[in-house]
């Protein structure tokens, strides 16, 4: 045995499997839809083994929450201002709800969470507060406007996409951006 492959312990590595995984998870959301796409099944299409995915995540709500985070990466607070930053931050979100699994990824772990404590909690702490905290400093809004502005925007992105399965289109998005911006960019509403 050569001290290369001594050094490199066996099975697949370790690098990458997350990035598999992911890719899996939301092609076999897309495919089956968020209730059929199990984790046997996410496994069999990422190549790995169900236990792989299990050391990672302890459930299916944990992997799509990690893999929403994947998908949706930072938020980008581009613009000069409060309504720039706040427009870019609708059409940011309603961009990556249309990406193929994502919105049905989304809107499956959103519905679980319902009647879930556990995996509501996990929801909240892993993938709304970071925005939330993001959306907070550079807006400098408290959390209750912050919070309110990401229920009717993502709340309305994600019942358009459980009515029709397709996302929003770009006309509606701005429609949502204007309604949004007449609301609150000028201070208005909940306090």
């Amino acid at each position: 045995m050569t001290s290369a492959t001594s050094a490199r312990p066996p099975g697949r590595p370790r690098s990458g499997v997350n990035a598999v995984v992911f890719a899996a998870t939301l092609s076999t959301v897309q495919e089956l839809g968020y209730a059929r796409a199990t984790v046997d099944r996410i496994a069999a299409a990422a190549g790995v083994a169900k236990t792989t995915i299990y050391r990672r995540w302890p459930s299916k709500g944990a992997l799509i929450v990690d893999c929403l985070l994947d998908a949706f990466g930072p938020v980008p607070l581009e613009g000069a201002g409060r309504a720039e930053i706040m427009a870019s931050a609708v059409r940011w979100i309603a961009a990556k709800i249309g990406e193929p699994g994502v919105g049905d990824a989304f809107a499956g772990v959103f519905s679980d969470a319902v009647s879930d404590p556990a995996l509501r909690e996990l929801l909240s702490a892993r993938l709304q507060d970071p925005y939330r905290l993001a959306l907070q400093d550079a807006l400098g809004e408290p959390e209750n406007r912050v919070l309110f502005f990401i229920d009717v925007v993502v709340g309305t992105l994600l019942h358009r996409m459980g009515m029709t399965g397709e996302p929003m289109v770009d006309a509606d998005v701005e429609a949502l951006v204007e309604m949004v911006l007449t609301y609150l960019a000028d201070g208005a509403g909940p306090a």
